[in-house]
């Protein structure tokens, strides 16, 4: 007896069917294989620049040899509507597209490919020759217009429908001839059928029930140009006052921000300024105990005036820290202030929140430690209480409190010995609300920890530059940093010194040796910074043989600089940093690339603007004692171009203003390091040749 049930047999794939073992639409032939940029598979965002072009790279392909159409699509987080970028094919089934997110923020991107059938019917009806076949192929394309014309509305759909019919009417005159009559008929129909306008039209209404999608949407955040390029000056206010043993305050400051914009920094860095814990308050040279007058640690942050929103009354007011935001941005600089997430024993946290702390058996808090150092004018948080989530919201409120006194760049202490959920979720948080503020993580820890911040959101990070010295760690490290995987999301700000680091290399005091690692940093990264006034007088006088720590330190007391002292570098960093604004080859990182030269003692690397129209050569002795010299290749073809390596060019070194004229590949350097230890030349390519003399831009 026949079955009276009605619903189709293959409702319900057959269990061996291909519907039932390939979940997806097997009529998606498209592939799109690799996004790129792209950081832990789209688990963290890529950085870029907002303004500026960013590039997506993407690995797509189809069966046989159909025409496949690739689009980039992207928007700001939040947005509905995305918009979407025709993606260039570069060979080897490699594509590429740009788009410029306009303003800081977080944003997102992925790409669509489809088989295309009107592109590949319009690239096989080019070939075509045969009459029948070019007939008989427009009234396939004149099917894809009619269907494209369905999906078009107004006036774009009346011309597609006309562009159809005009195919099928053209495809079906035969004048049975094989005349010049029917030539110039078969030319115009092909003619009206590749017509590049008309196809622009339908690109718009393309087909695409069949697409293959990448599965994830790419996070990237688009930050401000100074997290890109930056030049960093850390003081600590205390040691800023006219007159020693006089406490500076945020006034004292402000009175030096014009000999600090001379010197070309563009972001002048404060050590914390809160209130200083008295118990367990550290005295000089880290002396366990503290003499009377003992100003302690600026980073055992708390007291009874207050905690991490408070001012020390020595430096001042509320009131003087806002005035010296707005001297600093009419200096042309940033402030940017020390957030470190720890307490002084009698920080208000401590009593008002004890849960926040890790109590011992003892009834006493357990101080911070990294052996063989001990902190114990310091309480770490415990990120592990059980009011975690109101110790978050609390740490989170700092920061608002700061940005509300017009801060927009924080140097964050230690971050790695914070919970890293608590980071990502943190600074995500902030940029959502304040997309232009820049976070700088200062952890010189395990590479893998290093990273693992960058990814969960720090802007900018410090790197291993100081303990960098010889030719092969130099470039070994900065090839890593420009052209590693970390280049999508690790923005390296190298510091030759800072409060806690006097490397031994410093510790003889030669001034070369103070010059050329300043270039080094300045030339090598597009961010770095130094502790000043240590730096331009060049302090070198460790607390201890083999110490990194410096004698006297303003980490515990305050210091009296005389800024006048003979032999300072105030003028030669000022010279460094005018180069650095001047060339936008130093700007970025990733135009860099190592020259081979046959010294071991002499360094000579290449950057390049995006544009190409400026590229520096440096070259640097790490030598302080002797003269060295050496050949490097810097080939002609890689300056001039192909077909004109014969042509000279001029290498106009910036720092002694003196001009050599190079041609061919290897060229003789010599530098003397009593005399100045590093060339920083701006490449000049001939522009014209008029009355025997060369002329060079």
């Amino acid at each position: 007896m026949p079955s009276t049930d009605t619903t189709p047999l293959l409702l319900q794939p057959a269990a061996d069917s291909p519907a039932a073992t390939w979940s997806g639409d097997g009529r998606v032939r498209a592939v799109v294989e690799t996004v790129l940029p792209v950081v832990d598979g789209g688990r963290f965002a890529v950085k870029c620049i907002a303004g500026e072009a960013f590039t997506v790279t993407a690995h797509c392909f189809t069966d046989g040899h159909d025409a496949l159409r690739v689009v980039l699509s992207w928007r700001a987080e939040g947005a509905a509507q995305a918009t979407e970028v025709a993606m260039e094919a570069l060979g080897n089934d490699e594509w590429q597209a740009r788009f410029v997110p306009p303003t800081p923020g977080r944003y997102r991107y992925t790409v669509t490919a489809w088989v295309d059938a009107f592109l590949s019917w319009r690239r096989e009806l080019a070939r075509r020759v045969d009459p029948r076949d070019i007939r008989l192929a427009a009234r396939v394309g004149a099917l894809e217009i009619a269907a494209a014309a369905q999906r078009a509305t107004g006036k774009d759909r009346a011309a597609l429908t006309a562009w159809a019919q005009a195919l099928e009417a053209g495809a079906q005159t035969d004048t049975d001839s094989d005349g010049p009559a029917a030539a110039a008929q078969i030319a115009a129909l092909q003619e009206l059928a590749l017509d590049e306008g008309r196809a622009a039209l339908m690109a718009r209404y393309a087909d695409r029930r069949h697409a293959c999608r990448y599965p994830v949407e790419l996070p990237l955040v688009a930050d401000r140009e100074r997290a890109r390029y930056s030049t960093w000056y850390e003081l600590f206010p205390r040691s800023a006052g006219p007159a020693p043993g006089a406490h500076g305050t945020l006034r004292d400051v402000q009175a030096r921000l014009p000999a600090i914009a001379a010197m070309g920094f563009d972001v002048l860095y404060l050590p914390p300024i809160h209130p200083i814990g008295r118990v367990q308050r550290k005295g000089k040279n880290n002396a366990l105990v503290a003499a009377p007058g003992d100003v302690g640690s600026p980073w055992a942050i708390g007291a009874a005036e207050g905690g991490h929103k408070a001012i020390l009354p020595e430096l001042g007011t509320a009131q003087d820290f806002r005035a010296l935001v707005d001297a600093a941005r009419s200096a042309g600089m940033e402030l940017a202030l020390d957030i470190a997430f720890q307490c002084a024993p009698d920080h208000p946290y401590v009593q008002e929140h004890p849960d926040w702390f890790r109590w011992r058996p003892d009834g006493t808090v357990q101080y911070a430690e990294n052996p063989p150092k001990k902190y114990q004018d310091i309480y770490p948080f415990h990120f592990e209480c059980d009011d975690w989530e109101g110790l978050w919201t609390e740490l989170k409120s700092i920061f608002e409190h700061w940005i509300g006194e017009g801060v927009r760049i924080f140097r964050v202490d230690n971050p790695h010995t914070k919970a890293f959920p608590f980071w990502e979720w943190v600074i995500t948080e902030i940029q959502r609300s304040h997309p232009d503020v820049i976070f700088l993580a200062e952890a010189f820890t395990r590479p893998k920890v290093m990273h693992g911040l960058a990814k969960r959101g720090f802007t900018q990070s410090y790197t291993y530059y100081t303990w960098r010295n010889t030719k092969e760690e130099l470039a070994e490290y900065f090839t890593e940093l420009a052209h590693g995987p970390g280049r999508d999301y690790f923005r390296p700000n190298v510091w030759p010194n800072t409060p806690d680091i006097l490397h031994e290399h410093l510790q003889g005091g030669e001034p070369a040796v103070f010059m050329s690692r300043l270039v080094l940093a300045a030339t090598l990264s597009a961010s770095y910074g130094i502790y000043g006034p240590a730096y331009e007088l060049m302090e070198h006088l460790p607390r201890e043989p083999g110490s990194e720590e410096y004698l006297d330190s303003e980490k515990y007391q305050i210091r009296h600089w005389d800024l006048d002292r003979p032999g300072n570098l105030a003028s030669f960093i000022a010279h460094v940093n005018r180069i650095r604004r001047d060339n936008p080859a130093l700007h970025r990182n990733e135009g860099l690339r190592f020259l081979p030269l046959d010294n071991p003692a002499l360094i000579a690397y290449a950057k390049r603007s995006d544009d190409g129209r400026n590229t520096v050569v440096t070259v640097v002795n790490l030598d302080p004692h002797h003269t060295q010299s050496g050949w490097v290749n810097l080939a002609a073809a890689w300056v001039n171009g192909p077909g004109a390596e014969g042509d000279p060019w001029q290498m106009h070194d910036l720092l002694s203003q003196q001009r050599f004229v190079w041609q061919g590949d290897w060229h003789f350097v010599q530098l003397d390091p009593h005399r100045m230890p590093a060339h920083v030349f701006a490449v000049r390519r001939r522009v014209r040749r008029e009355q025997d003399f060369d002329h060079f831009e």
